[in-house]
């Protein structure tokens, strides 16, 4: 199991959208993905969110809510428990990123474009500024399977 944090950083109706098209080897090839990735030793959520941000944007977030926890169940790439954040205050200038290519995205534009189809449920939830939440996602393969809010199943 493996802990990472995922930002959606959030200007003028769209999100900063990672789409991952450089490493041969990833779990993401070919999707549009938020802002993030693996804890490194003694990293809270959030020390993770900030350094992630800035390592693979350039931008230095200001201020940021910690929105849920999704527990994503993947039985090719095994559990993760993404930290999930949201932020509208953030610095400096966006750069070339080693990962894939960067882009400002409208978040209707989004759902239509190749990303994981549990990112759709959370993605709602960001818009409905829902309060904190956890959030399973179970996979096969790149096949959502299941799915289960705060508890409760939802599909």
């Amino acid at each position: 199991m493996r802990n990472t944090s995922l930002v959606h950083l959030e200007r003028d109706g769209k999100y900063l959208m990672l789409h991952r098209v450089k490493r041969e080897r990833d779990e993401n090839r070919d999707k549009w993905v938020g802002i993030g990735g693996k804890f490194e030793p003694g990293e809270s959520p959030e020390d993770c969110a900030v350094r992630e941000v800035f390592e693979e944007t350039g931008l230095t977030m200001r201020s940021w809510s910690y929105r849920g926890i999704v527990t994503f169940v993947s039985d090719e790439w095994g559990t993760e428990y993404m930290h999930l954040f949201h932020s509208t205050d953030f610095t400096g200038s966006v750069k070339e990123c080693d990962e894939g290519v960067l882009e400002w995205v409208d978040k209707q534009t989004l759902l239509s474009l190749p990303i994981w189809e549990g990112d759709k449920i959370f993605l709602r939830l960001l818009d409905e500024a829902r309060p904190f939440f956890s959030l399973k996602l179970r996979y096969r393969g790149e096949k959502l399977a299941q799915a289960v809010l705060d508890g409760r199943s939802i599909l």
